[in-house]
């Protein structure tokens, strides 16, 4: 009995804390009050501890975001626009460099050396393994910090440092503004016509079609678009090329949240040679819909890997206090109505799989040619 009233005060003892507790929650939470703003507030006045409220609105932001379940809406904290803009115009003061973590904690992968960057000058070479910026070891940092640490003032210097075949070596090149190279393109054997287009912001479309003329002029007989490991971009670059290489006929139709409808349309000019795009997982947005427009058109056979199936666009709305958050607004849809986010991806015809080193090769742009299978059986499919 003693200890069945034990119990029985302790329970009670429970429902009393529990009752106090909601209690005080309501009265934090209460009318005309959000939860975010009382919890703010109750973490202001009463933690004991140092609170930074930019850190607590940064984290809440991006939860909010996240918690949306859109895998393309972000948030940009302040210190991170610029390098946002910069991405969306090509350019940006650095040394020429991309980066991605090792999961074997040597350091980080440098993945491309931008052409006509001081870190190719310098020779830093696509392959090695960067280990330490300005004396700081890499694995010290999160990637943003690497990154704000080779990035600084124009005509300064960085110190760092890789590893190559286990020797280290140092570098110190020069910080200078780099134009990202959009667009390449080269001469392949049997007058076919290579165009590697990396991104479809800033410049894409005027690179491009300058690169097409400048083929053409040279003989080109066929075109292969390489749109791989591209992120996407602008729509109106995409459409701006798409009607460059297409015939009079619908290229581009979305709907926004508001159901506003935007419909571009292409005019009478086309290009009419036998045109390939390759496309892989990594193909995003822009970059899909424009292999899907010339598919559907019938214009261009589509060769590589099934794309990401990104259907929808993202508006970047400013706050102000310098963050930003890229929210998905609307979806877009293929000349012929199809959405691709629906569809979860464009299936190329010409299915042609890649395995782990010859896509980190592609990535790099170290492949050759004619050890690229989805290349080979894009020049095949034309032939």
């Amino acid at each position: 009995m003693k200890k069945q009233k034990e119990a029985i005060v302790k329970l009670l003892s429970y429902v009393l804390v529990a009752a106090l507790a909601s209690a005080v929650t309501f009265f934090i939470c209460g009318r005309g009050t959000s939860k975010l703003t009382a919890l703010q507030t109750l973490l202001e006045d009463k933690f004991i501890g140092e609170v930074d409220t930019g850190a607590l609105e940064d984290a809440a932001a991006a939860a909010m975001v996240n918690a949306l379940g859109d895998r393309w809406s972000y948030y940009i904290p302040a210190e991170d626009y610029a390098s946002f803009q910069e991405q969306n115009q090509n350019a940006y003061v650095g040394i020429g460099v991309t980066i991605e973590y090792r999961k074997d904690g040597q350091g980080a992968d440098i993945l491309q050396v931008e052409p006509g960057g001081s870190a190719l000058e310098a020779g830093i070479l696509p392959g090695d393994i960067l280990v330490e910026v300005d004396g700081k070891s890499v694995l010290e940092l999160n990637g943003s910090q690497v990154r704000d640490l080779i990035r600084g003032e124009e005509g300064t210097s960085v110190r760092v440092a890789v590893l190559r075949d286990g020797q280290r070596l140092e570098f110190a090149p020069t910080r200078k503004t780099i134009q990202v190279q959009v667009v390449t393109f080269q001469m392949l054997p049997d007058r076919v016509g290579l165009i590697k287009i990396n991104n479809f912001n800033d410049r894409c479309a005027q690179e491009a079609k300058q690169a097409i003329d400048q083929l053409i002029e040279q003989g080109a007989e066929a075109l292969i678009f390489d749109v791989r490991n591209n992120p996407g971009g602008y729509v109106n670059q995409m459409t701006d090329l798409l009607d460059y290489l297409l015939p009079e006929g619908r290229l581009f139709y979305s709907v926004d949240y508001a159901g506003r409808e935007q419909k571009i349309d292409s005019d009478a000019h086309a290009i009419r040679l036998p045109m390939a795009v390759l496309v892989n997982g990594e193909s995003y947005s822009a970059a899909e819909f424009f292999a899907a427009a010339l598919s559907e058109y019938d214009w261009a056979v589509v060769a590589g890997e099934a794309t990401c199936g990104k259907g929808y666009f993202q508006t970047s709305f400013r706050f102000r206090d310098g963050s930003a958050v890229g929210l998905s607004v609307g979806k877009y849809f293929t000349p012929k109505g199809v959405s691709l986010a629906d569809t979860k991806g464009l299936v190329p015809e010409v299915l042609v799989e890649a395995d782990e080193k010859t896509a980190a090769m592609i990535y790099a742009g170290t492949l050759a040619p004619e050890d690229d299978p989805q290349l080979q059986a894009a020049i095949r499919a034309l032939q």
